[in-house]
């Protein structure tokens, strides 16, 4: 007999988020421990031409400094191994750092950062992504020769045979912004090495095991010497998906055998974290004159930021749910990635779905005003059904969107004179 569905089960957490108890990022510390903060470039490009800690390590109250030099393997990223932890020869957007002090004291860190004296040589900086698809626009990563991060192709039957078929064809350029996650908590975590020799990270994170994996690779530390504990979460919603700030305090822990913490202020946190990908999504669909879709062409350029990140997968996801929810014979979708000098593009709910979801759902209303058809109506003569083929290649099973459409609409009260439902 089922224990779990039609009942209410309480939440494990919910008591101890209500009488305060739950420990946030923010909430843990440690004896002897440091504060550390981080030095960001106010440029969007530029080339790190002198990088001088040695004021601000005569400072009281500053235990350490580090900079790329100090990062053990300083490369990470997901698909792309991309990304320093900490700026070496350039800055690439504005905000990223290049360098993190510990001290006894927010204050004494905040003084060290003032001291910190770095000369840059401002560079070009390209911010619109089809700008940076141009030939001759200013290189983010030199070494590339390109901007072009990834182009990803999906091919679906003949879209020049769906162009003569069609009677109607339609055109739409569609944009959704770059979002910031918001979450309530910002970034924080602890980090200790403990007596028997492994580095504890306590971090408001939504997946400690990519977490320890990713800092496995940076530090050149084997797993068994890093744990990572997961704090509560106020909040992340796909922001606290990578590593950010751990990194740092490791390295320093290390350095100085101390317990490290670091807090994003509210300002680090729309400076300095990742974002929704803003996107640019180009529609060109056929359609019959009873309003059967016959052919669709999507061209989706993403802005990944200054790195990869979360991009390549992101942009893999919203390219296979390109076309939407609707049986299309002909389709040809190309998804391109591509640097600029904005701030990085991440991981957040929906993972580059919600973008086309709102793009090709504008896209059907504009469809169906064009040839005069109720837009209901218009929907379901073409979404999928048992059996449907997406473009992919992949074969649907049991379909519930015509059932689903047609309770949203009953208990919504919305009736209309000849259409069926």
């Amino acid at each position: 007999m089922n224990q779990v569905i039609g009942k209410r089960i309480p939440r494990h957490d919910a008591v101890l988020q209500v009488t305060g108890q739950a420990q946030y990022g923010v909430d843990i510390t440690r004896p002897g421990m440091l504060v550390a903060k981080a030095l960001r470039s106010p440029h969007p490009h530029a080339r790190i031409r002198v990088l001088d800690t040695s004021a601000a390590e005569q400072l009281p109250g500053v235990a350490a400094i580090i900079t790329a030099a100090d990062v053990p393997n300083n490369r990470f990223g997901f698909t792309h191994v991309d990304q320093p932890l900490l700026a070496e020869d350039k800055v690439r957007y504005q905000h990223e750092p290049v360098a993190v002090v510990a001290a006894e004291s927010r204050e004494a860190a905040e003084e060290a950062l003032r001291r910190i004296r770095v000369e840059y040589e401002p560079l070009p900086g390209v911010f619109d992504p089809l700008a940076a698809m141009d030939k001759g626009a200013p290189l983010v990563h030199e070494e590339r020769g390109s901007n072009l991060a990834a182009h990803l192709k999906i091919r679906h039957g003949d879209i020049e045979q769906g162009w003569r078929e069609a009677e109607v064809i339609v055109e739409e350029t569609i944009t959704t912004q770059m979002v910031e996650h918001s979450h309530l908590e910002p970034h924080a975590a602890v980090a200790e090495m403990e007596p028997r020799g492994v580095l504890t990270v306590y971090s408001s994170v939504q997946r400690p095991f990519l977490i320890a994996a990713d800092l496995g690779k940076i530090l050149q530390l084997p797993l068994n010497r890093i744990r990572v504990v997961a704090t509560a979460v106020g909040g992340g919603f796909g922001g606290k998906n990578e590593i950010s700030l751990e990194p740092y305090i490791c390295i320093l822990a290390l350095r100085t055998g101390r317990p490290v913490k670091m807090v994003y202020s509210r300002e680090e946190e729309f400076q300095a974290t990742t974002v929704r990908h803003p996107y640019r999504v180009r529609f060109k669909s056929g359609v019959t004159a009873k309003g059967r879709l016959v052919a669709r062409q999507v061209e989706i350029i993403s802005d990944s930021g200054a790195y990869v990140s979360w991009g390549a997968s992101t942009l893999s996801k919203a390219s296979i749910h390109a076309a939407g929810p609707y049986r299309i014979p002909h389709v040809k979708i190309d998804g391109y990635l591509v640097y600029t000098n904005n701030k990085v593009g991440g991981a957040m709910r929906g993972f580059g779905v919600p973008q086309l979801g709102f793009a090709y759902e504008c896209h059907t209303d504009t469809i169906a005003e064009r040839i005069g058809m109720d837009p209901l109506e218009f929907r379901l003569k073409n979404i999928i059904e048992d059996g449907s083929v997406l473009p992919t290649g992949q074969v649907l099973g049991k379909v519930a969107l015509r059932e689903t459409i047609r309770q949203a609409v009953e208990r919504a009260g919305w009736r209309k004179e000849g259409v069926a439902l």
